[in-house]
Parts: C-alpha cells; sequence; structure tokens
C-alpha cells in the first residue's frame, strides 16, 4: 500500500515466515485440549472463510479441536488486543491479517499493543487476492464505466467495507485516490455484514477477499468488475485487473498465525510444523476456491 511504512509490512511478513526456520523440538504434550483460534473478523468475510478452513485442518494434524472465536470490531484491533494479552501456552492464537497488524499501527495515534513486539509469530498462510464487486443493477460493466459512472455522479456512488483501516476500506480508498473520483465510504463491522450489505443492495460496490465473494459473482448474485492483484486470478482467468481497467494499482491481503508474546518456540514450532502440513493438503486449496 502506497501510504503504509514498508517496513512495518517487510517486518511483520519476515517474522510470519520465520517459523520455516529450525527450532527445538516440539513439546511432545502438547496440545492435551482444544485450542481457541481468534478470527478478528466476523463471520463470512475472507478473514473467517480461511481461518475456518486451516482450523479445521490444524484440528486434524494436532489432535485437539481448534475453535474459531469471531472477536470483531475496530479493524481487527479488538481480536488483536485480546490474544496480545493472553497466556503464552499454546492455547490461544490468532489468525492475523494486515488490518491489525500493519495497517492499524500506522493510522492509530495509540493501540493496546505493539504489532512488532506483542506476538509470537508461527507462519505466514495465505495472500489472497482481492475483488471489485458490485451489486447487479449498477449500471456497469467494468472498472473504466465505474469510474465514468462515479465522475458523471460525484458523491453519489457509496462503498462498503469491513471498517475504517481494514485492507478492503483501504483498497476503495486508493480507488478514489487513484481515479480521481468522488465516492462515499460506508463502514461495517467486518467484511460479512459489508458483502451482506452489498448483496442487499444497500451499497453500490465493495472490495473483498476473492474466497467469499467468488460463489455470489459466479451465482450472478454479485457483479465482478476486476481483480485487484497484479495478475489476473486462474479462478477468474476472464476477469481483467485493476490495471487493465486504467486504474493503476494492485493490492492483496495476507493472513497469518500468531500467539501470544513469549510462548515458547517448542509450541510454536509444533504449530507451524502443523500449519504446514495442513497448508500442503490438496483438500484444503479446494475449499478455499469452491
Amino acid at each position: 500500500m502506497n501510504r503504509l511504512s514498508k517496513s512495518v509490512w517487510l517486518s511483520i511478513l519476515a517474522g510470519l515466515s520465520a517459523g520455516a526456520i529450525a527450532q527445538p523440538a516440539p513439546d511432545a504434550g502438547y496440545p492435551t485440549r482444544p485450542i481457541r483460534m481468534i478470527a478478528p473478523s466476523s463471520a463470512g468475510g475472507p478473514v473467517d472463510v480461511i481461518a475456518r478452513v486451516v482450523a479445521q485442518g490444524l484440528g486434524e494434524a494436532l489432535g485437539q479441536q481448534v475453535v474459531v472465536d469471531n472477536r470483531a470490531g475496530a479493524a481487527g484491533i479488538i481480536g488483536a488486543e485480546l490474544v496480545s494479552h493472553a497466556a503464552p501456552d499454546g492455547y490461544t492464537l490468532m489468525y492475523g491479517f494486515s488490518g491489525p497488524l500493519a495497517i492499524a499501527p500506522q493510522l492509530a495515534a495509540k493501540l493496546p499493543y505493539d504489532a512488532t513486539k506483542d506476538f509470537a509469530p508461527v507462519s505466514l498462510v495465505a495472500q489472497g487476492q482481492y475483488i471489485l464487486i458490485a451489486r447487479p443493477s449498477l449500471p456497469v460493466s467494468s472498472v473504466k464505466e465505474l469510474v465514468a459512472l462515479a465522475r458523471a455522479q460525484p458523491g453519489k456512488l457509496n462503498f462498503g467495507s469491513g471498517g475504517n483501516g481494514t485492507g478492503i476500506h483501504l483498497s476503495g480508498e486508493l480507488l478514489k485516490l487513484t481515479a480521481g473520483i468522488n465516492i462515499v465510504h460506508v463502514p461495517y463491522k467486518g467484511a460479512g455484514p459489508g458483502m451482506a450489505a452489498l448483496l442487499a443492495n444497500e451499497v453500490d460496490f465493495m472490495f473483498n477477499g476473492l474466497p467469499p465473494a467468488l460463489p455470489h459473482v459466479k451465482s450472478g448474485k454479485l457483479k465482478g468488475l476486476a481483480v485487484a492483484g497484479a495478475k489476473r486470478s486462474p479462478l477468474l482467468p476472464d476477469m481483467p485487473t485493476l490495471r487493465e481497467g486504467g486504474v493503476a494499482f494492485d493490492i492483496a491481503g495476507w493472513y497469518g498465525i500468531v500467539a501470544p508474546p513469549k510462548t515458547p518456540r517448542a509450541i510454536v514450532n509444533r504449530v507451524h510444523v502443523a500449519t504446514v502440513k495442513v497448508l500442503a493438503t490438496p483438500s484444503i486449496a479446494e475449499n478455499l476456491t469452491r
């Protein structure tokens, strides 16, 4: 993102990938009871959708149930704060994303945690494209037509998001700045409610993660205008990118597992190894894209 500190993004991503480095042997006794996976988002959004697929696989790999606990609000800050103060015993994890870990530190004057110190990175899980989607009744079929309509009706079109400071919110703001259009932001308490509002024609368009949006685009309930990545998605090979539509930026979301600070490295390694095993399972990719 153009307005975010590159150093913060790189440090977070490097930390999430650090689990690939050799670690001490895992604690053979862990886990002995169910694990809570905090998803700092509402149900139905990209964070929640991917977290549930990964949690199911982790439960099978670790031999204990991994329960997803949605703690939406404040662009993920509420859930992140909970995890940053949780007991460092491996029984509370967070399915983190860019909102509370990289974007919020750049936008908020003060946070109830330090994103670079108050989490133990476990594993980078996924990087996913965003997609620009619109209500079917909006009289546009491309990014160029959307921009033209917004210019013809300044301040009339609105876009939904999962809340101030989320990646899909900043995607809309980047569209506004890059295309030079006057559009109105309508924040919701999570990407799921934002998507529900779009399906109910309460807003005109929004960005969202590809996994939760894909079924609605394929069914015709929503209109896909462009993917926001640097390249076209293999899931929608006929859909152009934003750049192909004349808007010169690309953006994607990233997701990873973190634990409370001071979680023993042996436990971090145990979860990391299990995560790598889960992500190598063909059914996981199928569940995320069907």
